[in-house]
């Protein structure tokens, strides 16, 4: 029996660094328009976009709307309860989530991801928590039962905001995979997600210069990448702010355990 397959992409307008971050623009089109337009490039089943009842997300519904996407919208905080009832509404098995700030998302790797997930029959498998790839490529796939299971299991504030980590840190309860990249895409020191007005102006240097009104291929970004090195110092700043906010986030976890 075929088990569906879905992409989940949380998206909301609230972003402190970088205010209305998903809608802004780049090459024309806003940045969420490319994150999905990348994913439609993989081998799913179904495309979501999950964003959350407030209001300042009205523009991302319209969005959807206007564009023929499939679009749910649930808890504002409570993330993990979004995507357990948008999962649960679409009636998929296998999830795949996927953020609104990463438009060069590789639909190479979440093909993979998604191929190594069933061939080692685990419940989780990612390739973010040991870092290899660009950050802005990070995929996590899931079963709907390990996502039913974490739901009911806690009701902790952090756990429920960031969704996983109650899956990959107990290795015990849940069968946990990681993904290591491999060839031109090891390159954990290249940063290609969006959270700061520099991760935007090296976005729009790649897009200007590569973006001929199709998908970029990922291989094709790292070779310009390589080619242009001062780019990638660009926003070395923003990533290690998020090394040490992610440092201090797993350090909260870690006390709660």
């Amino acid at each position: 029996m075929n088990k569906k397959t879905g992409i989940i992409i949380q998206a909301r307008m609230g972003a402190t660094r970088l205010p209305n971050k998903v809608m802004l623009n780049l090459c024309g089109k806003p940045i969420l328009w490319h994150v999905i337009e990348r994913c439609k490039k993989a081998n799913v089943d179904e495309i979501i976009l999950a964003t959350s009842i407030n209001s300042e997300n009205n523009v991302i519904e319209e969005f959807c709307k206007k564009n023929n996407y499939n679009f749910f919208r649930g808890s504002e905080n409570d993330v993990l309860q979004r995507y357990y009832e948008c999962a649960k509404m679409f009636g998929l098995d296998i999830i795949v989530r996927i953020t609104a700030d990463c438009p060069l998302i590789s639909s190479k790797v979440i093909n993979i991801a998604i191929k190594k997930f069933k061939q080692k029959e685990v419940d989780y498998l990612s390739n973010a928590p040991i870092r290899s790839f660009p950050r802005g490529l990070d995929v996590e796939v899931f079963s709907f039962n390990a996502l039913k299971k974490v739901h009911e299991s806690t009701e902790d504030k952090f756990q429920r905001e960031h969704v996983t980590p109650f899956i990959y840190n107990n290795p015990k309860i849940f069968r946990v995979g990681t993904l290591i990249a491999e060839g031109l895409l090891k390159k954990p020191e290249i940063r290609l997600c969006i959270d700061t007005p520099q991760d935007l102006k090296l976005f729009r240097i790649i897009y200007n210069n590569l973006y001929h009104q199709k998908v970029i291929p990922i291989e094709e970004v790292i070779r310009f990448l390589d080619k242009n090195t001062d780019l990638i110092k660009m926003n070395q700043e923003s990533e290690k702010e998020h090394l040490e906010l992610s440092k201090e986030l797993h350090q909260k976890f870690i006390g709660k355990t």
